[in-house]
């Protein structure tokens, strides 16, 4: 900003140095007693005026030169405008996961960095996305829980006794059910979460 007030105040400085120039060159012919015969008080504002126009033109060419340099030159990063790249991106996300870390204690900084691990990372998603979905998990748990309770009692009232997996197979029924209302829901709403 400042390079730009100091270039707008040297093109006005020239702008006024031609003028005045302009003007002594005026005064010039005006005082020579061979050419005040030939100038009229119109040809001498008609000259006046001819030497501000040039002036101006010089200072407006010197100002369009300033405007191409600085169009030519490169803007710093930080103030493109446009799409993230995914090197950016990942650049950015790679500096603050290192700023976190080093401000956490070290045995939470080695379990950050392996639980942040690219490979580990993926994983995580991928099956957060797919088998672990957060309705699946409830609907298995209620699930687990009803017929768990529901099988036990009526073991219990026969007098059968239960061999264990009787928990996780109602789990997995209730991880399934969970799973059809989740499929369900977004072919009828269209939104995923």
């Amino acid at each position: 900003m400042s390079d730009n007030s100091e270039q707008l105040q040297s093109i006005q400085e020239y702008g006024i140095e031609a003028q005045a120039s302009a003007t002594k060159q005026l005064e010039k012919l005006s005082n020579n007693p061979e050419t005040s015969v030939e100038l009229s008080p119109r040809d001498t504002e008609a000259q006046a005026e001819r030497a501000r126009i040039k002036a101006l033109e010089t200072a407006a060419s010197v100002e369009s030169d300033s405007k191409e340099t600085k169009k030519s030159e490169k803007r710093p990063a930080p103030l493109r405008r446009g799409p993230i790249s995914k090197k950016q991106l990942s650049a950015s996300y790679r500096r603050t996961m290192e700023q976190v870390q080093n401000e956490l204690p070290a045995g939470n900084r080695i379990f950050s960095k392996i639980i942040h691990n690219k490979v580990i990372e993926k994983t995580s998603d991928i099956i957060g996305n797919t088998v672990a979905r957060p309705n699946a998990m409830l609907a298995g748990a209620v699930v687990a829980f009803a017929l768990t309770l529901l099988t036990y009692t009526t073991a219990k009232t026969i007098g059968y006794t239960l061999s264990g997996f009787e928990t996780i197979g109602a789990f997995i029924v209730g991880w399934v059910i969970g799973i059809v209302y989740d499929y369900l829901r977004v072919l009828i709403t269209g939104k995923r979460s």
